[in-house]
């Protein structure tokens, strides 16, 4: 039964996906993807935090390129976020290319919501909702971890289905843990998020790390606030670039 509701949820949002003008042929094959499909729209200009929102004391653009960072001067007591004001996505894919250094620790977070910080009331940027977790020593890259809520829904390699009445069930596997982690570089990498209806997949570098069905109600949220953040911990910085998102 649960095998079968990840499949129903898998397949119910692509039903629309289908392309009128394309008549499938007994010899036709799946392809790689050349580029990105049309529809994917910019959402940094390379040159400024414009349409972003978040302390200055940690976020910057650079060479192109957005900076997130802390200091030995500016060390956190609370995870802060830079915070994608250009709307409220609900199904999307999303994609961005990151590095990190070794001793850094980020995510993206996506269907959020911003929240009060009890640890740091003075910190306007703190969010609960979907994460898709990175930090540089490849020990949670590709996990689905939701900030300030549910916590560990999906670590990497687990297909996952949530219920909100129990821990999350693994029902399928999209691979070794260690085996997935070679797929990821200590130089740029590509991150890769689908959100439709119930069911959220993080890809990194064209790999599968984890796939979760969230089936409970009450703890899921259908749609927020993409930020990306940086978390609690010593000097750190990380970097994106060629931000681009599609509704679906």
């Amino acid at each position: 039964m649960e095998r079968r509701s990840f499949i129903a949820a898998l397949a119910a949002p692509l039903a629309f996906a289908q392309d009128p003008s394309y008549t499938p042929k007994q010899s036709d094959r799946p392809e790689p993807m050349a580029a990105d499909e049309p529809g994917f729209e910019s959402m940094f200009d390379g040159k400024t935090l414009s349409g972003w929102e978040g302390d200055p004391k940690y976020w910057r653009v650079e060479g192109g390129e957005m900076v997130g960072e802390i200091t030995p001067e500016t060390v956190v007591r609370s995870n802060t976020f830079l915070i994608w004001r250009g709307g409220e996505p609900a199904d999307f894919e999303l994609k961005v290319d990151f590095r990190i250094t070794s001793g850094g620790n980020s995510g993206i977070n996506y269907r959020s919501v911003v929240v009060p910080d009890k640890v740091t009331p003075t910190n306007r940027f703190a969010m609960r909702g979907y994460q898709c977790d990175m930090d540089g020593q490849r020990r949670y890259t590709g996990n689905n971890y939701e900030e300030k809520g549910r916590l560990f829904l999906a670590e990497r390699g687990q297909i996952t289905r949530v219920t909100g009445t129990r821990k999350p069930v693994i029902i399928a596997s999209a691979g070794d843990s260690h085996e997935l982690s070679a797929a990821i570089r200590d130089d740029w990498n590509a991150a890769h998020i689908v959100a439709r209806a119930n069911v959220l997949m993080h890809l990194i570098n064209g790999r599968v790390m984890s796939v979760v069905v969230d089936d409970d109600p009450r703890g899921r949220v259908m749609k927020g606030l993409i930020g990306v953040q940086v978390h609690v911990g010593g000097p750190m910085q990380v970097r994106y670039r060629n931000w681009r998102l599609k509704h679906l």
